[in-house]
């Protein structure tokens, strides 16, 4: 077993305690939480998407995701319509302030990526995503 400094989990959190902070800061000028950040990105990949699909893209519980698109709803950004087919099902929609924030928010995250990867350079960046798919995959 490796060193616990050098254990997978703990690699994994010092990570995130790297790159997080100027993510978090963006988040922060535009009035959200790292959560919020999260529904907000995959509406804005597909629009309309149900709670449970949110849910299981974002890995934020059910429960915890109706608090954060409550209050996504609540600041306008998004609404909640029930599916006319399953009364069960309850779609997220992209208000338009909703749309209009991804166009001030994407440009400030590309930037944030643009200093990030240089750190690793092209090959090391593409190696990187490329193993944490790979364990994500023999994860499941």
């Amino acid at each position: 077993m490796n060193d616990f400094e050098r254990s997978l989990p703990m690699m994994l959190y010092r990570t995130l305690d790297a790159v997080m902070p100027g993510f978090r800061r963006i988040f922060a000028e535009f009035d959200l939480t790292e959560q919020q950040w999260r529904v907000l990105r995959v509406l804005w990949e597909q629009d309309a998407q149900p709670l449970l699909y949110l849910s299981q893209t974002t890995l934020i519980s059910p429960p915890s995701l109706v608090g954060i698109v409550d209050r996504l709803e609540r600041d306008g950004l998004v609404s909640r319509v029930r599916s006319t087919t399953d009364r069960r099902v309850v779609n997220i929609y992209l208000t338009p302030q909703g749309q209009a924030l991804e166009e001030q928010v994407t440009p400030r995250v590309t930037e944030a990526y643009a200093k990030i990867e240089p750190q690793l350079g092209q090959k090391q960046w593409h190696n990187m995503y490329q193993a944490l798919d790979t364990l994500v995959a023999k994860g499941r």
